[in-house]
């Protein structure tokens, strides 16, 4: 699994997180960056793809998304790096490590895009509460707060999408 993938550059980082405690909050780290790909990639793809009434406003949306998902990524790596790891960036392993699944849909269909991305931003939500709890119990307050605030990005994103399901 993705364990054996990750590489540290430090052992004697000094953060007052033990390295047993700061390896198992970045592999909850890799996998919220595998997840966060798939989910950059997925609204893209819609991005490009979305046809129909609301094709202008969803383009734009869907454009401003995947823009603010791209510097969630990039946050996210570095804070794998401060942690004294290496952040990964092949997309085998966010695929491996990624509990969100791709989407091989090309209809069109603004209406299931928008579900599929409202299911996914939840998913992530949902899963960072969990990774949140984790990095609490691992006595790294820093990550805690970092995960806050992405869940709560999650959050807003999703009931945005939702709301043009109404």
């Amino acid at each position: 699994m993705v364990k054996t993938k990750l590489k540290t550059i430090q052992r004697d980082v000094k953060l007052a997180i033990g390295d047993d405690n700061r390896e198992v909050v970045v592999e909850n780290l890799v996998k919220l960056l595998a997840d966060e790909h798939i989910l950059y990639v997925k609204t893209r793809n819609f991005h490009w793809n979305v046809q129909g009434m609301s094709f202008g406003s969803l383009h734009v949306l869907f454009e401003q998304q995947y823009g603010e998902l791209s510097v969630k990524i990039d946050n996210i790596a570095e804070r794998i790096r401060i942690l004294g790891y290496f952040a990964p960036g092949q997309m085998s392993i966010y695929l491996e490590a990624g509990r969100l699944k791709e989407s091989d849909d090309q209809s069109g269909d603004a209406k299931k895009m928008l579900d599929l991305l409202v299911k996914d931003h939840e998913a992530i939500a949902s899963t960072l509460r969990e990774d949140i709890e984790t990095a609490e119990e691992k006595q790294d307050v820093g990550t805690a707060d970092f995960l806050t605030a992405l869940m709560e990005f999650h959050e807003k994103t999703a009931w945005m999408l939702r709301a043009h399901l109404e």
